[in-house]
């Protein structure tokens, strides 16, 4: 049974994104980096396509609707220009370095997640961000 839990996932997500940041370097280092990005969009789209076959999640329409459908384009878009400038980064720059500073990205949501969403995010939780953004910059600089 998955677990229902946020945290987990979300460390699961964190151990995944280190190994992409680890292999893509590896795999990126003799091919061009927009080519990388390309090859592995790739894979995730036969991936998720056999993920959504398999569970028959293909017609899944309910809750489709306009703004939720801008708004995931609009997401797709972020995701291709975040992909293909993470990739660029990991063929011109150390793994080590370039995956602290993309997560930064952290710093970023937290951001505008209280000024376009309204979340609010506590003293401990400033303080939290503000050590990932020193961290992620003392990281990539060292």
């Amino acid at each position: 049974m998955l677990s229902t839990s946020w945290v987990f996932w979300a460390l699961l997500s964190a151990v995944f994104a280190a190994l992409t940041a680890l292999c893509a370097k590896i795999g990126v280092n003799n091919i061009d980096s927009d080519l990388a990005t390309f090859i592995r969009t790739l894979v995730i789209l036969g991936v998720l396509g056999m993920i959504l076959l398999i569970t028959g999640k293909f017609h899944e329409t309910r809750g489709f609707n306009m703004r939720g459908c801008l708004f995931l384009l609009l997401s797709g878009l972020a995701t291709g220009a975040s992909w293909l400038c993470y990739f660029r980064a990991l063929k011109l720059g150390d793994a080590a370095r370039v995956a602290p500073l993309d997560k930064l990205s952290v710093v970023f949501v937290a951001i505008l997640s209280v000024t376009v969403l309204g979340e609010q995010l506590s003293l401990k939780g400033w303080l939290g961000v503000l050590f990932i953004g020193l961290g992620a910059i003392l990281v990539s600089l060292g």
